[in-house]
């Protein structure tokens, strides 16, 4: 009877055991990150947390994968004018554009069902160049002179001139089918896009992920999209929480509230360093150096800040050396420029500003401001030499930052206004509408080369008449730098665009549309059993290649 007794219990002490599921078969992934999308429309709105989440549902036509070279994501072969696909043509004006080929993948279907064609491109081409749309990159769509479809699955786009990147083509294709209807009134297509009215609606992803619930300001869920025509995804569920607090995100990290922390949207690299010494060895830990840029719009309608002078001297009464030191441990270089030192265009000549409060007080003197018995600045109307500063709540490093620079300001006897706003407000609302005033830090992650025709040229201005497209917050119109960048788009010559890039870098130094700071290192510490992911350290992120993320022992 005992033995009886004894070999049930071992069977039921088995069948426990083997009920339990091993680390290396996992089927979910649970992803914290600081920001929640301000909007689910792939092209409305420039905002890294939207991306991350989206390019687990979506792919651009081409792409620079992770060692920075241009590839094919939603096309068959990559255009070339050596393949033939891509072929040089004159201009009504006797200028030189191109017409390029793709072919879209075959496989290629929408969530519902329905394929994805060439008639989804000219739509998103047609919505993309109409300046209510509120696309972000409108430049780019009106390059396009038209679009030639061939069949189904390929299109020619014609576009007005012959650039050094021609056959880079970082479209999201939209739905026409699903899209249509909310484009009818192209000023309300912002607020009627099905991405944000309908968003768990299947039809609007064609990548390995769809989105299958949305919980505002909380968290997004993803899960496999049987349409998809690439390798099958690994993941049975992923879901990605906001945590503003980075503070708060370590403690759901150790809590096991939370598997993995975006690398790009979630510790600050003064916690990274902290949090690897007291539990790095729990983790395989990565600091990527990338085309991150952090740095602070100035809005130049702002009478104060209008003159560069005052933005010459703010750079100069700014110690960013031992800021970047003392908060990040020398891991994040001091930018003298938007050009990282890894991108090839880098030019060591441009100016640069190391903190010099005797030249900041010339400046400033020069341009009108006196200093006043409390230490703060005063024009001749008694106006106090004060500006709001503005970034997203919340981000322990970016406060500290500003902490920082608030201090080194008021030595030079600039007061600025600290007022800051949740990350989707900051970048839904106040950037995007151009109302943050004074000063706004944030971050632009860019891909190699990238030529800034939507956050430097004046057509790139948002405005209420152009539906709030374009980047350039600053509202930086300077002919000379509108010039620079059409030249540096069409030059092919490697050796003439480099020369041209520092003049570009020299003006932009010199004008300071912005102020830089410093270049960012993405911290990812992974769990031991996730693998695959790869970080680019450009635009790209790494859910771009999700599908190739798996679970091991």
């Amino acid at each position: 009877m005992l033995s009886r007794l004894h070999a049930f219990a071992m069977l039921a002490l088995a069948l426990i055991v083997g009920s339990v599921v091993p680390a290396f078969a996992r089927d979910e992934i649970r992803i914290g990150m600081t920001q929640f999308p301000a909007t689910f429309h792939p092209a409305i709105n420039a905002m890294l947390a939207k991306s991350y989440v989206l390019n687990m549902t979506m792919r651009p036509i081409t792409v620079y994968d992770q060692d920075w070279e241009l590839v094919c994501m939603l096309c068959v072969t990559l255009p070339t004018i050596e393949n033939g696909m891509a072929k040089p043509e004159p201009l009504p004006d006797g200028g030189e554009g191109v017409a390029v080929t793709y072919t879209i993948h075959p496989d290629a279907t929408w969530g519902d069902g329905v394929p994805v064609t060439s008639k989804d491109v000219v739509f998103t081409w047609e919505v993309g160049r109409n300046e209510e749309s509120g696309f972000s990159g409108l430049e780019g769509y009106r390059r396009v002179l038209g679009i030639d479809v061939v069949d189904d699955k390929t299109f020619t786009m014609h576009v007005d001139r012959l650039a050094f990147d021609y056959n880079a083509n970082g479209i999201y294709v939209l739905p026409e089918h699903l899209e249509r209807e909310a484009f009818a009134e192209p000023r309300e297509y912002r607020y009627r896009t099905l991405y944000d009215t309908d968003t768990t609606n299947p039809g609007l992803y064609y990548g390995p992920y769809r989105i299958t619930e949305v919980v505002s300001g909380s968290h997004v869920v993803l899960e496999p999209n049987p349409t998809w025509y690439g390798k099958k995804p690994y993941f049975k569920r992923i879901v990605v929480r906001t945590i503003e607090n980075t503070a708060a995100l370590e403690a759901n990290l150790l809590s096991g509230a939370i598997d993995y922390v975006a690398g790009s949207l979630g510790f600050t690299i003064e916690q990274a360093l902290s949090f690897e010494k007291r539990q790095g060895k729990n983790f395989e830990v990565l600091y990527k150096p990338g085309l991150i840029y952090e740095h602070i719009d100035v809005d130049l309608d702002n009478p104060i800040l209008a003159d560069r002078r005052v933005r010459q001297a703010l750079m100069y009464a700014m110690n960013r050396k031992t800021l970047t030191e003392k908060l990040f441990g020398g891991e994040q270089p001091v930018a003298h420029s938007n050009i990282n030192p890894l991108d090839w265009i880098y030019f060591d000549g441009a100016p640069h500003y190391s903190q010099d409060l005797d030249k900041a007080a010339a400046l400033l003197e020069d341009a009108g401001w006196t200093m006043g018995g409390d230490g703060i600045r005063r024009n001749a109307d008694g106006e106090k030499l004060s500006v709001p500063f503005m970034t997203t709540a919340g981000n322990k490093s970016r406060e500290l930052v500003q902490q920082v620079l608030q201090a080194d300001w008021k030595k030079a006897g600039i007061d600025p206004v600290i007022r800051n706003e949740p990350a989707r407000v900051f970048f839904g609302e106040t950037m995007t509408k151009r109302a943050f005033d004074g000063l706004g830090m944030y971050a632009w992650l860019s891909s190699p080369e990238s030529v800034p025709i939507s956050t430097l040229k004046t057509k790139s201005i948002p405005s209420e008449a152009n539906g709030w497209a374009g980047q350039n917050y600053p509202g930086y119109s300077n002919p000379e730098m509108d010039d620079l960048i059409d030249a540096i788009t069409v030059e092919l010559d490697r050796d003439k665009r480099a020369a041209l890039w520092k003049e570009f870098q020299t003006l932009y130094a010199t004008d300071l549309p912005a102020l830089p700071l410093f270049f960012r290192a993405e911290p990812y510490f992974f769990p031991k059993w996730l693998k695959g992911v790869r970080p680019t350290g450009h635009l790209q992120t790494t859910t771009t290649w999700v599908e190739e993320w798996t679970a091991t022992d």
